[in-house]
């Protein structure tokens, strides 16, 4: 390949006609890089070592072994047609060809014979809509990073605290939440049984980081003790599944949320065994959530491969085989499978934890994920998308107690979480809040400035702010410390689009 073409946007022409491929390549290889095939089967075979570098995909409908409604069945199957626009290309024009072409995801139709101008037009026209398209969803994503990424460091602290006072590194946290994503991933690409989408993978992800929260009531001299628990000690351990459970179900809001309902399938039913003989409430196989039922073999695997107060780490192989062999409880054999299959990834993803590179990777994974979602070419499902990750964060927010906000500069509206809101006495959405005397009088004037400046003088590179003054809360003027971040837009020139952050009490870290 030569540096000019290196450039250029690629084209798949799939097509039995050699004429047919010679006239289209003619057309547009001034302007694209073409790649022929000259059967369906060919062109899956391309795609699949390429999709990624496809622009566009011309695809004739009658071809001999695999005809065009075949490529496109496998490209639905494959998710291709999300990301690589194809237009169908033919001299069939029936009614029932045509609409059956675009149910399965054609972007357009052209038949033939060809006219130059009217195939050049349409090519290019499609290409920018799909960067178009891919540029909207660049814009949606990078609005979403900051909210995701306090979502994320909200659930690891608070998971982290559980781990503190049990006594370990936190590791375990990153661990679980590791395995769980491989073993989901797998289970989604072996069977549809449990119709799992991209979506509730990232969900039962995150929420299960909060596995164990029950066992903040458990007495520290039962959860640290170096030796075996006695049966009076383990019985109360066993509590902690129904105490994480009953936590979040007393919550008095978002009750009617997938995301706290997945969190209690997980917090309460982690212990339970796909044979019945697990605890706190026996039970068996498919009874137990999928949510649960992967947390379960990501808590054991871990535990398993981890050093303990009152145990040395077992290796690898030896967890593995352990949990083959039934030594830990029976698991789900589907499970099972999918441990086996991402053994090896499992090592390398477990060497890598660590909170930095989990929190990026989350992020990453989070971007892909929306790039890929099903439903966003509607608009309408894209807002609703983003509505479900501000509710997280509410969850999430309100579990912390913290007073956080959030200001948008363009509408100019202060955010408060649920809780915040509360504490404050404000309502949880304010336009035009600096003009409104109820949030003005929670600060001087003299502190409102200089919180300003600070803010005027923050840069993308230094985004980060902190401020000590005194502030009105719930009626009495307390000293604080506002620690908040500038966010700014990823043009070449970057814009001030407002500000996140929380209030601490001047004794918090």
């Amino acid at each position: 390949m030569n540096e000019k073409s290196k450039n250029k946007e690629r084209i798949l022409i799939v097509d039995d006609s050699e004429m047919n491929r010679m006239i289209l390549a003619d057309m547009l290889e001034d302007q694209y890089e073409i790649l022929e095939a000259a059967d369906g089967a060919q062109g899956i075979s391309i795609l699949q070592q390429m999709s990624s570098q496809i622009s566009l995909v011309l695809l004739d409908i009658v071809m001999p072994e695999m005809d065009g409604f075949e490529v496109l069945a496998v490209m639905n199957q494959k998710k291709w047609i999300e990301d690589v626009p194809v237009i169908m290309i033919s001299v069939e024009s029936m009614p029932s060809y045509v609409q059956r072409a675009y149910e399965l995801g054609v972007t357009d139709y052209i038949s033939r014979p060809f006219d130059s101008l009217v195939v050049q037009r349409r090519v290019i026209n499609t290409i920018m809509l799909y960067a178009k398209q891919r540029k909207l969803i660049k814009m949606v994503t990078n609005q979403m990073f900051e909210k995701e990424k306090n979502a994320s460091l909200m659930v690891t602290i608070l998971s982290h605290i559980v781990e503190f006072r049990n006594g370990e590194s936190g590791l375990h946290v990153l661990h679980i939440q590791t395995i769980t994503e491989l073993l989901l991933k797998s289970l989604l690409g072996k069977t549809d049984k449990y119709q799992l989408s991209h979506e509730d993978i990232n969900m039962i992800t995150m929420a299960s980081a909060l596995h164990d929260i029950g066992k903040i009531a458990i007495p520290s001299e039962v959860l640290n003790k170096p030796g075996r628990f006695t049966a009076e000690e383990y019985e109360v351990m066993k509590t902690h599944s129904a105490v994480g459970a009953s936590m979040l179900k007393d919550l008095p809001f978002h009750q009617d949320e997938l995301l706290v309902k997945v969190a209690y399938q997980i917090c309460r039913w982690h212990h339970e065994r796909y044979d019945g003989r697990g605890y706190p409430d026996g039970l068996k196989g498919e009874e137990i959530p999928i949510s649960a039922q992967v947390v379960s073999m990501a808590d054991v695997y871990d535990a398993l491969t981890s050093e303990r107060v009152y145990k040395k780490a077992f290796s690898h192989e030896t967890a593995l085989q352990m949990i083959q062999n039934g030594e830990c409880g029976t698991f789900n054999p589907l499970l099972i499978e999918c441990l086996l299959d991402v053994a090896d990834s499992l090592l390398e993803e477990m060497k890598a934890a660590s909170l930095t590179s989990k929190n990026e990777k989350e992020i990453r994974s989070i971007v892909d994920e929306i790039l890929h979602h099903e439903e966003l070419d509607d608009s309408n499902s894209a807002l609703q998308y983003l509505e479900e990750e501000r509710m997280k964060y509410q969850f999430y927010a309100s579990i912390s107690r913290e007073i956080q906000f959030e200001y948008t500069v363009s509408p100019s509206v202060l955010t408060l979480t649920e809780w915040s809101a509360q504490c404050l006495g404000l309502d949880e959405i304010t336009m035009d809040p600096l003009n409104k005397e109820k949030v003005l009088e929670s600060m001087s004037s003299q502190d409102r400035q200089n919180l300003q400046e600070l803010l005027q003088n923050a840069t993308p590179e230094a985004p980060d702010v902190r401020f000590k003054c005194k502030t009105s809360v719930g009626g009495k003027v307390r000293a604080r410390e506002i620690v908040c971040r500038s966010i700014w837009s990823d043009d070449e020139k970057p814009q001030y689009l407002g500000v996140i952050g929380k209030v601490l009490a001047d004794h918090d870290e």
